[in-house]
């Protein structure tokens, strides 16, 4: 599975890459926002740092304007993927660029009938939001398991890249569902590391160390 951070922030990124894990990276207007820097700015650094897909977001609700948006955003570099919203608008967007080539990613996804027309719309990437799903009593794993088993049934191209991750339980379940990609804040993906016999161990480790008195260096 491949890992996106969703993060407009570029040290954190940064941070991430040199792990070696990251695979690419998700943008939306309210992390622009929170970054409080230019858009287009933001993005041009953030692909200078990860070689693989950067979702830059359209803001336009009409196919035309959304059409004149995306031709901006992928000017800035060969690995930026336009995201655009799961409307009819949105679908006719994702139709048009991914017929010229270019990586789009599809997102606020809430249903399986929505993944099936962006699949049929030759969406690059999915985003279902299991957060939001859950958030609203709604079960968002099932949905990541519902997509699955569609786009296996027509061996759709299609990637599940996993939204609203919210806790490592939901990077877990998606492993095991078969999702393609997940995205998460840098502290979930921080907390994929975390494990209290992992601590305990290494703090054994460096007592038993200690007493012999002796350097590495």
């Amino acid at each position: 599975m491949k890992f996106f951070v969703d993060t407009a922030d570029t040290n954190e990124i940064r941070d991430l890459a040199a792990t070696g894990l990251l695979d690419g990276v998700t943008t939306n207007p309210s992390l622009i926002h929170k970054s409080g820097r230019k858009f287009v700015e933001v993005v041009e650094e953030i692909c200078a740092i990860v070689d693989g897909p950067v979702s830059a977001e359209v803001v336009a609700l009409d196919h035309e304007t959304m059409m004149k948006e995306a031709a901006v955003l992928r000017k800035i570099a060969d690995n930026v993927c336009i995201k655009v919203p799961l409307t009819i608008d949105g679908l006719k967007t994702c139709k048009a660029l991914t017929s010229e080539g270019v990586q789009v990613n599809v997102t606020l996804c809430f249903s399986a009938n929505q993944a099936l027309l962006a699949a049929k719309a030759g969406a690059t990437f999915i985003s279902p939001f299991v957060g939001r799903h859950d958030d609203n009593g709604f079960d968002g794993m099932k949905l990541i398991e519902d997509i699955r088993l569609i786009y296996d049934n027509y061996a759709f191209d299609t990637e599940i890249l996993v939204a609203s991750v919210r806790h490592p339980i939901h990077v877990l379940e998606s492993a095991k569902i078969g999702a393609d990609v997940m995205t998460a804040p840098p502290s979930v993906i921080k907390a994929l590391f975390n494990h209290v016999l992992t601590d305990k161990g290494i703090a054994g480790f460096l007592a038993d160390w200690e007493k012999t008195g002796q350097s590495v260096l």
